[in-house]
This record gives structure tokens, C-alpha cells and sequence, in this order.
């Protein structure tokens, strides 16, 4: 189980530091004329490349990570962190400290006009460690990350190091950086592009993102006041206080709120900027929110923290993968802000790639591995491309025709539920699951002490969930899983967290932790019934935890290893992605 970092979440203004540039030892071997190579140089220190830079050290994988500056991001922007991503961070050790700093929240309601039409749970049933979504201004995600790639010795975090120009050869990428102290060239086995919408990895590449822009333009406001509203997501549909629009309403940290108004496409960006513009809306805002929470519509202070006015499109490159350069978030895909798809799915890029790519590195998987990634994210970027379109769609509608129906569709959603399903808001971000389910989590007991499921789980390895027959009194009496399968089986005491996995090339096999369900471990009953396991079951989760094969009865051992094997790439066909159901 990963390390949780023990820095203060709240001591540091990440929107005002600046990391300093370090002179490389590898601009000193440019300069003898022998560039330096290494396994993998990631592109952009955001949310994705550090994510993805972690992965890769806590599987073993030394990794140089690239900035072009030393700033970390301003404003709220990514703000929602949902549940799957908190899952994913969890594993690399820092998931804890976005859910203590960040605000936790299940519950949205949703208003046409001056009414509430009906709320939501996005997360009703209990037994789950962590929210549906936590809120949390993107700069201290990303601080938080780097805070934790500053402990993990296998990442050369370089800030002020920006790439300017490449070359690709069969086996690596030649890379032309660009620092204060001037340039120098660094070869890459492979590279991973995170470095963001505007990508000049892409651009370098002569590769453009294709889709649909969207012609309407929003407003960011993050305001600090004393509100007494609760931790949830309140959108409404042509309210009274900014007529024909919509406006969304999120709580931050430190005192701080998020919304998002609607303007229309001929608004003037920079004069929506100003604060005249922006207080007196939110006074008016803040005013029917008062009433909606049963209040007596007070207005506390307000002090306009930041502002954006932005539009946005739908897109994504036709391929993420280009030979020895992969690419993952916004360099890759882009979405409409609704539904916080753009950096919960960009993390998912991120988890999806990194064990894949350690695998390739370290020679336990084929070249072709890489290219399952591209497939399953590229399936993964269409599906949030088209939630977010068909949600932009509803809420800015096109036409008179398409207004009609969505009113309609408003009205009858306060008293029908049928209508409920109709109205869309925004999909909120879930993961993609046409390429095997994710792992769900569930309390656990484990020598008398509550914990989860997925803390069992070690980066860079595979997991065998065996559901044990009801009558089976200890682990001597089990199904034995081991050298008999021809399983490279770890099984006991979960490794310390943090620790970078363990390979087990010695044997030529593939290190699988095993885990037995009983009643002892699972007293409640959840994992069982969240599997839809009967004893005697076996599942198979790959390092990113995604279910890639489940049996109803115990497999033999040469089940398990063609399925280990499916999911490692050899032999998978292009056409199918890696993981097999």
C-alpha cells in the first residue's frame, strides 16, 4: 500500500511558488558530445504527468520529468476529483491528502427558473471509503503530486527544462531542450506526452486534435465569503437572476466558491472579466441561493478571488500513440468543462499507460502492449466526448426546438422521474468500462481491523481474488494458488506503502498477489455482492486494477496465465483491446 506524504496540506500557497532550475549532469554530457539516454522522459509536470511519472517510479521505472516553467497552475479550474481518480491516487500515496483539504460531496441539486426540480446521490449506498467527487483547486492536486514525486528517488524532476524540438528513431526519441543555461539534446526510450491542450509535443509532431468547438463562452468566478450552503452541486437552468443562461455553483476549500456563468457567444471576454461585472451577479446569486438553502436571502461580504472567461471544444488526436511517443490528457483529448471529464479522465490516461509501459521497459510485455493503451483511451476519450457534446448540448441549446424540449423536459422532471433521466446537467465523470470494469472497493477486516479492498493492492501488480467456500476454516485448507499454476504468487501481508513493486524476473513469471474472501475478511458481505461472486469464484485484476478475467468456478492454472497473458499484450489483437471479460 502506497506511503502517504506527511507535508501540510494547507501551510503553502502553491499559486505563488516558483521551483527553481537545476543544471542537469546530463547538460554536462551534451556538452562532451554523448547525450544522455534514459527508459522514459514524461513531457509536463500537470496533474496527468505527475500521475503518470509516480506510477512509473513506484513500479521501478526511473523516469526524468520535464517542465518548461517552475509555476504550478492559478485558479480553481480542475476542481472536481472523482471517485475513481481518488482511487488511483490513493494507490500512489497522496490520495489522502486531497480528500482531507479538498470538500467531499455526493449530493447535486438541480433548478429551472426559481425552482428546485429534483437532487441526486451520486453515491447512496454505503460501505464506500471515498465521496463521489471531492472538490479541490487544481494547484493543490498538482502540489500535492509534486511533493510526492520529490520523495520518490527514481524521478528527475527538472523545472525550466522545455522541449523545442525532437527526432524519432526506431528505438528512442531524440529530444532538444531548451534551458536558462542554454540547450541541450536527451535520447528517450519512449516518451509520454502530458503537456497539455496547447501540446507542443503534438505540434512537433505535425499533429493537430480534431472536433467540435462549441460557440458559447463561460465565466469562472472563484469568490471567498462566509457562505452557509451546503457541500453540494447546484446548477440551474434559466434562473431569474441571469435569464436565458445557466450558472453552476460548487464549494472549495479555504472559504472559497466556484461558479461557472453562462454568457452567450457575443459576450466581450475581458469586460465579463472586470469585478463590476462580476460581484453584482454573484450578489444576486448568492442571494436566491440563500433562499433555496431556507434561508432569509442575505448576502455575506464577497471577495472575487479569480476569474476566466473561456470557450471550449470537443476533440482529440486521431491516434495517442506515435511510435515511441505516447500521449495522455489534454495533449491527447479535450472536453467540455461539464461533468468534470478533462482531468479525472486524464489521470485514467495516466493509470491505464504506466503499468503497461513498465512492463515494455522492463521486458515482461511486447511492444504491442502500448498500443492497447492507445485503443482503450482513444474508446475512453469518444465516450467523454460524447457525454460532454450531448450535455453542452442540453444546456445551451441551438434552437428554438431544442430550448422547447429542454423546458419541457425541466418542467416534467419536478414530478416524473422518467423526465429526471432526460435532464442532463453535465454526466458526471465515471470511469470507462468497455475494456473490463474497475476494481470496486469495499470494507475489509483483516486481524480484527476495518480497512479496503483496494489498499491491498501493490502497484505493478496483477491480483487474484479467490472467493473461499463458506465451510473452509484457514489458508492451509484453501485451494493452493502457487508454484503448482506456474504463478509467480506473493501472498500475506500487503507490501509497506509506497514501496516500489517488486518484479519477479528471476522465475521469467509475472508477480500475482493473491487474495482470499471469506467471511473473516469480508463480514459484511460487500465484496462478494459487488463482485456478484459465489464460492469458489476467482478474479483477475490487472495492475490498474481492471477486471481482465473471472471465472464462477476455480480456473486451472493455464486459465490464468492466458489470461495474464491476453492482458500483457501477447498475442491481443489490435482490434480487441487487452483486457478479457
Amino acid at each position: 500500500m502506497p506511503a502517504t506524504s506527511t507535508a501540510t496540506t494547507s501551510d503553502v500557497d502553491y499559486q505563488r511558488v516558483v521551483y527553481p532550475y537545476r543544471r542537469s549532469e546530463d547538460q554536462d554530457v551534451h556538452g562532451r558530445g554523448q547525450p544522455a539516454r534514459h527508459p522514459v522522459v514524461v513531457v509536463g509536470a500537470g496533474p496527468v504527468g505527475l500521475t503518470a511519472a509516480i506510477d512509473l517510479a513506484l513500479q521501478g521505472v526511473p523516469v526524468v520529468l520535464l517542465n518548461n516553467d517552475g509555476r504550478l497552475s492559478v485558479g480553481s479550474r480542475a476542481l472536481c476529483f472523482a471517485k475513481r481518480t481518488l482511487e488511483i491516487l490513493d494507490r500512489l500515496g497522496c490520495g489522502q491528502r486531497l480528500v482531507d483539504k479538498g470538500v467531499s460531496w455526493n449530493v447535486g441539486r438541480v433548478f429551472f427558473r426559481s425552482e428546485q426540480v429534483y437532487q441526486f446521490n451520486l453515491l447512496a449506498e454505503a460501505g464506500h471509503q471515498r465521496p463521489a467527487f471531492v472538490n479541490l483547486q487544481q494547484y493543490y492536486v498538482e502540489g500535492f503530486l509534486v511533493e510526492r514525486a520529490l520523495e520518490l528517488p527514481l524521478i528527475d524532476l527538472r523545472w525550466h527544462h522545455g522541449v523545442t524540438g525532437l527526432t524519432p528513431h526506431d528505438d528512442h526519441v531524440a529530444l532538444a531542450i531548451e534551458t536558462p543555461d542554454g540547450p541541450y539534446t536527451l535520447l528517450a526510450d519512449h516518451v509520454v506526452a502530458c503537456d497539455g491542450s496547447r501540446s507542443t509535443m503534438r505540434q512537433l509532431i505535425g499533429e493537430e486534435s480534431h472536433g467540435r468547438t462549441f460557440k458559447d463562452r463561460f465565466l469562472i468566478a472563484d469568490v471567498r465569503m462566509n457562505a452557509p450552503f451546503p457541500a453540494e452541486r447546484w446548477f440551474w437552468f434559466d434562473p431569474p437572476f441571469h435569464p436565458g443562461q445557466s450558472v453552476l455553483l460548487h464549494r472549495q476549500p479555504d472559504g472559497v466558491w466556484r461558479i461557472d456563468f453562462q454568457l452567450g457567444w457575443d459576450a466581450d471576454p475581458e469586460l465579463e472579466k472586470q469585478p463590476e461585472r462580476i460581484l453584482p451577479r454573484v450578489r444576486t446569486l448568492m442571494r436566491e441561493a440563500s433562499i433555496a438553502a431556507g434561508g432569509d436571502g442575505a448576502v455575506p461580504e464577497i471577495e472575487l478571488v479569480w476569474a476566466s472567461v473561456y470557450t471550449f471544444a470537443c476533440m482529440r488526436m486521431d491516434r495517442f500513440r506515435h511510435g515511441r511517443i505516447v500521449f495522455a490528457g489534454d495533449a491527447a483529448h479535450g472536453v467540455s468543462p461539464f461533468g468534470a471529464r478533462g482531468a479525472n479522465s486524464g489521470i485514467q490516461d495516466a493509470d491505464n499507460l504506466a503499468w503497461k509501459l513498465a512492463a515494455v521497459v522492463q521486458g515482461r510485455a511486447p511492444d504491442a502492449l502500448l498500443d492497447t493503451y492507445a485503443r482503450e483511451r482513444e474508446i475512453a476519450a469518444d465516450e467523454n466526448i460524447l457525454n460532454s457534446t450531448r450535455s453542452t448540448d442540453f444546456i445551451t441549446p441551438k434552437s428554438a426546438i431544442s430550448r422547447l424540449f429542454r423546458d419541457a423536459t425541466l418542467t416534467l422532471a419536478k414530478d416524473f422521474d422518467f423526465a429526471r433521466r432526460l435532464v442532463n446537467s453535465g454526466r458526471l465523470s465515471v470511469p470507462t468500462v468497455q475494456y473490463g470494469m474497475p476494481a470496486a472497493d469495499a470494507p475489509i477486516t483483516i486481524d480484527g481491523l476495518d480497512d479496503w479492498l483496494l489498499r491491498q493492492m501493490r502497484p505493478g501488480h496483477f491480483t487474484l481474488m479467490i472467493f473461499d467456500e463458506a465451510d473452509e476454516g484457514n489458508r492451509r485448507q484453501r485451494t493452493p494458488v502457487g508454484p503448482e499454476w506456474g504463478l509467480g504468487v506473493q501472498e500475506g501481508s500487503p507490501m509497506p506503502r509506497g514501496e516500489p513493486a517488486l518484479g519477479n524476473a528471476a522465475c521469467g513469471l509475472e508477480a500475482v498477489l493473491q487474495l482470499h474472501i471469506d467471511d473473516a475478511l469480508d463480514a459484511r458481505g460487500l465484496v462478494r455482492k459487488r463482485y456478484d461472486a459465489t464460492p469458489g469464484a476467482v478474479v483477475l485484476l490487472r495492475p490498474d486494477q481492471h477486471v481482465c478475467a473471472r471465472w464462477r468456478t476455480m480456473p486451472t492454472g493455464d486459465a490464468i496465465q492466458a489470461a495474464m497473458r491476453h492482458a500483457l499484450g501477447h498475442g491481443a489483437s489490435l482490434e480487441e483491446p487487452a483486457a478479457c471479460h
